[in-house]
């Protein structure tokens, strides 16, 4: 833990150090693509000249200069499987970027999908030294959350505090300069297995590159997708992607759980080629251009042309059906919504005051999907697509470039983590308290 603390407070002086220089890299890591942007800061403006923590700090002009995206390679489920083959494909998405952009990037925030994420809610409190809350009172109270049995070779990718209470009062943003006795703090932890870090920063190293950041996928792409509305009222995020579908849950702006199904768009098209014998090249075309998961009347008639290139005339001219292709896709897509439904019951969203929920990711233009999500997952459904960014080219716009539009929100505007202080080691939380609290079935 001493470890992952130091190395993340490294990866932040990295990125401030990137940011002064005025040019970062971001990365998005994915089992279908690898997407990678180039970023000018333009400078800091913080709001109101005080700086602030969480989802109020200050905020970074930033402009995309470079954009660039590439067929992924040796990456299932979100994490790398063939390390030359993953360092080719980012090298291709960086160095058609960097050319884009007409400029060299030796820094880089990367977001990935795998690694089984695991949520954990932690809380502590501390008294007030002195009659206000100063920055080392808050770096106190993050220190005496109790640390849960998180297991082997797991490493924390994210930890931060979501709510503060100081005395009787209770939601408080930013504690610091108020009076008080008592600070108290819930603070979220996600957790990934370490393997799959350590070899997605060895990938980047070997490409020459320096890691500035690690997120979440799940987590960029609720930052993008989700309105401010939602994210303070309470929403979920489903992250359709390639290989995984990243589940993340936000309120009061903060993200409060976050997890993974190792499902996604290749399944789909793997039950494709399979089901009409074509092809994986084949069955993603004809989920792209046909595809769907509500049949109706008009479907049986509607003939889709296989083609082929086998040269045996008769396998090449085969046609099918439309109704007959979504009775392919409509099961697999019924099993990721309902692997999602379970896991955001065992994350006790029912008891947010707000249940909406948002689709996002290239595997969410199905059409037909957000009328099916509604029935299965029985809330409020709509689709969502990121914030627009200035620069951005317009074929980075969809859907599925929802966590590279967020990665670039995570870096121009971070929200405070457990590394953004200095903790006192004397008080850092023991690792032998097997417990692990989710502050907000309790608290909202």
């Amino acid at each position: 833990m001493t470890d992952l603390y130091h190395s993340q407070r490294a990866m932040r002086r990295m990125r401030k150090l990137a940011m002064d220089r005025g040019v970062i890299a971001i990365l998005d890591v994915g089992s279908s693509k690898v997407a990678c942007l180039v970023l000018r800061f333009d400078g800091i403006a913080p709001r109101g000249g005080v700086e602030q923590m969480g989802a109020l700090a200050g905020q970074s002009r930033f402009r995309v200069i470079g954009a660039a995206t590439t067929r992924s390679r040796g990456i299932r489920f979100g994490e790398i499987h063939g390390m030359n083959e993953a360092e080719r494909a980012i090298r291709t998405a960086l160095q058609a970027a960097q050319k884009m952009a007409q400029v060299r990037v030796d820094q880089v925030i990367a977001c990935f999908s795998g690694g089984e994420p695991r949520s954990y809610g932690l809380d502590g409190q501390v008294t007030v030294l002195d009659d206000a809350v100063a920055e080392q009172d808050v770096a106190r109270v993050l220190a005496a959350c109790d640390m849960p049995e998180i297991g082997a070779n797991r490493e924390v990718l994210h930890a931060q505090p979501v709510n503060f209470a100081l005395d009787h009062r209770s939601g408080l943003v930013d504690p610091r300069g108020q009076v008080g006795h008592r600070l108290a703090c819930d603070m979220h932890m996600l957790t990934v297995d370490g393997g799959a870090v350590q070899n997605l920063v060895h990938c980047i190293k070997r490409c020459d590159l320096e890691p500035a950041g690690l997120a979440s996928s799940a987590y960029a792409a609720g930052i993008s997708a989700l309105v401010e509305d939602e994210q303070e009222l309470g929403a979920a995020c489903i992250d359709l992607g390639g290989g995984a579908t990243g589940i993340s849950i936000f309120i009061k702006k903060h993200m409060i759980y976050a997890d993974s199904v190792r499902m996604g768009g290749e399944h789909v098209t793997s039950d494709i080629s399979k089901g009409l014998h074509v092809p994986l090249s084949t069955a993603e075309r004809i989920k792209t251009l046909y595809g769907g998961v509500v049949a109706t009347g008009m479907d049986d008639r509607e003939m889709i042309d296989l083609g082929g290139d086998s040269g045996d005339y008769e396998t090449d001219s085969r046609s099918v059906s439309r109704a007959e292709l979504i009775g392919i896709m409509r099961p697999r897509v019924e099993e990721i919504l309902e692997e999602v439904r379970a896991r955001l019951d065992a994350a006790g969203f029912e008891h947010l005051p707000s249940q909406r929920i948002v689709l996002t990711g290239g595997g969410s233009q199905i059409p037909g999907l957000d009328g099916l999500a509604a029935r299965i997952l029985g809330n409020q459904v709509r689709l969502g697509r990121p914030l627009r960014v200035h620069g951005l080219p317009q074929s980075a716009t969809g859907p599925g470039f929802a966590a590279l539009v967020g990665l670039c929100l995570f870096a121009a505007q971070p929200q405070d983590e457990w590394w953004d202080f200095e903790m006192p080691m004397d008080r850092y939380p023991a690792r032998s308290l097997k417990r692990a609290v989710r502050w907000f079935k309790e608290n909202w």
